[in-house]
């Protein structure tokens, strides 16, 4: 079986050679110098909002001790008034609040600003945007879990909550420059002011891992020129005629091709990039996904993908919900509409159309979800493989493939050939 696999994917390979030759070309990339420079502004700009949450938490961390002091001595204070002290107390609080808000927003709109309208290379875009949106995600995450910080320390009694490893670095004192240097290179979303480490640094182990990362890199750019850009130009005549029948043909031809894109993009990323960074940050927690290929629900795939991202979710945005007394189908739809504006931000931006594709593609997930849930709970195996088969369908051949679809006919539409054989 295995030799009839590998002969039939040679055979498409030497089949791709004799109907378009090597399409392989550097030069080729329609990239501009202003693009270049841009990127590596923004790429040196977008970190600075981190410091920015820095500065404003210092402030905060000042304010907080003061405030616990005033609070000490009131018992002596003949001039204590503790309602005023309370509505100046909230009001400091929502300006930091504000503060933060303000940084963090700013942050991602300035870079999606830049990049819709002065970007012209999606890739180059893609890649600032995505760095944008990891800076963002750490902004709130510091500013977040720092305010629960802060009301532990102004009251003791709910200190007693936070995890043991806390009070290795406590709230001031985690505070600082270096501290938050880094959670910006640690491979996480979600802050803390002391993480597990590692002894030391295996030099070997991150030579590897870059090596692979490097390898597959090339193998993602010769995939991509050779075999998925061909089928995506061929599939433009058939979506500007709705031929329905030929889109579903190229549909199913661009699933595989994306699929491999995809699987090797994601062992780039999450084995090598990630386990690379951990290594050298010496960081302990290496648990950026688990056998999400074997999901029996589509909810047990988007919980075990991407941990980082996943853990993000459920302690800034779920675990907030269900605690202030919303149930857990609404905290689930509110972190979804989340992750699809995220993923529009992603997609869209960067191709200079936003056409909510990748926003409903993931709202769609939410009834998938909710479909496939009781298949875990099926007594023997077949619940399982029935739900994993669930996954596989809706992951290989409506996703991916629809959505690369949609998004590269959009920017044919804009930029390229549709757009000639339409002012034709």
């Amino acid at each position: 079986m295995v030799i009839v696999l590998v002969v039939m994917n040679l055979r498409l390979v030497v089949e791709n050679l004799i109907k378009y030759g090597v399409l392989i070309c550097i030069r080729c990339h329609d990239y501009r110098r202003v693009d270049i420079l841009l990127s590596t502004v923004l790429y040196a700009l977008v970190p600075c909002h981190l410091f920015v949450a820095y500065i404003i938490e210092l402030g905060a961390a000042q304010h907080a001790k003061a405030a616990l002091g005033r609070y000490k001595r009131s018992d002596s204070d003949p001039d204590w008034d503790p309602f005023r002290a309370s509505r100046s107390f909230q009001a400091t609080w929502y300006t930091i609040a504000w503060a933060h808000g303000i940084n963090a927003t700013f942050c991602l709109l300035v870079t999606t600003y830049v990049v819709y309208y002065h970007i012209h290379h999606p890739m180059i875009g893609t890649v600032c945007q995505i760095h944008a949106i990891i800076v963002w995600l750490k902004n709130c995450s510091y500013a977040f879990t720092n305010r629960d910080l802060r009301h532990a320390y102004l009251n003791p009694s709910s200190a007693s909550a936070l995890p043991e490893i806390y009070s290795q670095c406590p709230y001031p004192r985690n505070v600082t420059v270096g501290n938050l240097a880094y959670f910006w290179w640690a491979p996480t979303l979600v802050y803390q002011p002391v993480y597990p480490r590692s002894p030391s640094i295996r030099w070997v182990f991150v030579a590897k891992r870059l090596a692979e990362c490097l390898g597959l890199s090339m193998f993602i750019w010769l995939a991509s020129a050779q075999y998925a850009a061909p089928v995506l130009r061929n599939s433009l005549d058939k979506m500007a005629t709705l031929h329905i029948a030929s889109i579903i043909e190229r549909l199913m031809k661009l699933s595989t091709i994306s699929l491999i894109i995809w699987l090797t993009g994601f062992f780039a990323v999450f084995q090598s990039v990630l386990n690379a960074l951990a290594e050298l940050m010496r960081f302990g927690d290496r648990e950026f996904y688990t056998d999400w290929w074997n999901s029996p629900s589509v909810g047990t795939y988007w919980r075990t993908w991407n941990k980082p991202v996943y853990y993000f979710m459920r302690r800034h945005i779920y675990s907030p919900l269900v605690g202030r007394g919303f149930s857990n189908g609404f905290a689930s739809t509110m972190v979804f509409v989340f992750s699809g504006l995220l993923h529009e931000l992603l997609v869209g931006i960067p191709t200079h159309n936003v056409l909510g594709v990748a926003f409903l593609g993931m709202l769609v997930q939410l009834p998938m979800i909710y479909l496939t849930a009781p298949l875990e709970k099926v007594q023997g195996i077949n619940g399982r493989v029935i739900g994993n088969c669930i996954f596989w369908i809706s992951f290989c051949l409506v996703g991916q493939p629809l959505a690369a679809l949609m998004y590269f006919f959009a920017w044919q539409a804009k930029y390229g050939s549709v757009s000639r054989l339409e002012k034709r």
